[in-house]
């Protein structure tokens, strides 16, 4: 597994310098805008201003799930039974052992993986709501195939969840994503929360747990879904990585 991890990562670099030199991807016009001052409005719905507010970064290169399902933890507790009191990432990798996953989280990974496909993100997901006795509505895990067309019911769904969660705070949104379709880096699979949805402009804002994007950052839907739908490189597929996503947890 080391051997193909050494092996993928000269292919990502050189991915991200032909884009880079011919302005595509990440590096044309639909490119991310950076929310440079980012803030919390008084008019959003109460779920909005948590996830805002309990938004935290990785701790590791390969922790991005870590820091999404803390961040929606701490926002569903703190409405539920208004807790103020954050869980650490740290908790909650000792409380949920689903899929090794805290050793997914080390530099060498539990046999060589590192990080959480969108299957067994949905059941960490799911067991860390378990684990910290929060109610949901329904809860489900979304595959995002290529080439679905621009009315299709799955951009549709994809859609009204948006709304939902932006208007009327019924639930948050977990994506599963080529990161270095958003933003100029490599195109890796990711793991982050929806921060907002304009309809009438069809951007979305996504709080990337990322260290190296310090601030929000908006896209077009058409990246959006682009970025989610994206299948990652064959040579992912060893480690156990078919295609992105999303996770939608209702709670009302």
């Amino acid at each position: 597994m080391n051997l193909l991890r050494n092996l993928i990562r000269p292919y990502l670099y050189s991915r991200y310098g032909f884009h880079r030199m011919t302005g595509t991807g990440a590096f044309s016009g639909h490119r991310a805008r950076t929310i440079h001052t980012p803030s919390v409005q008084p008019q959003w719905n109460s779920l909005k201003q948590a996830i805002w507010n309990h938004h935290v970064k990785q701790f590791h290169e390969s922790s991005c799930s870590v820091a999404t399902v803390a961040s929606c933890i701490n926002a569903i507790r703190s409405l539920e039974n208004g807790n103020t009191q954050s869980v650490s990432q740290a908790d909650i990798l000792d409380r949920v052992t689903t899929g090794h996953w805290k050793e997914r989280m080390s530099d060498g990974g539990y046999h060589g993986r590192r990080g959480l496909p969108l299957p067994l993100l949905g059941q960490v997901v799911k067991d860390s709501l378990a684990a910290y006795q929060l109610k949901v509505q329904a809860f489900e895990i979304v595959q995002t195939p290529k080439n679905t067309p621009l009315k299709s019911p799955i951009r549709t769904k994809l859609k009204k969840c948006l709304r939902d969660f932006d208007r009327h705070g019924n639930g948050l949104i977990i994506i599963h994503f080529d990161q270095g379709t958003f933003v100029p880096t490599l195109n890796i699979p990711h793991i982050s929360p929806v921060g907002a949805y304009d309809a009438a402009t069809e951007r979305i804002t996504i709080l990337d747990v990322d260290p190296e994007q310090e601030k929000p950052y908006q896209v077009d839907f058409g990246t959006f879904y682009k970025g989610l739908s994206c299948d990652y490189h064959h040579v992912f597929e060893a480690f156990g990585y078919g295609s992105g996503g999303y996770i939608y947890i209702q709670i009302q």
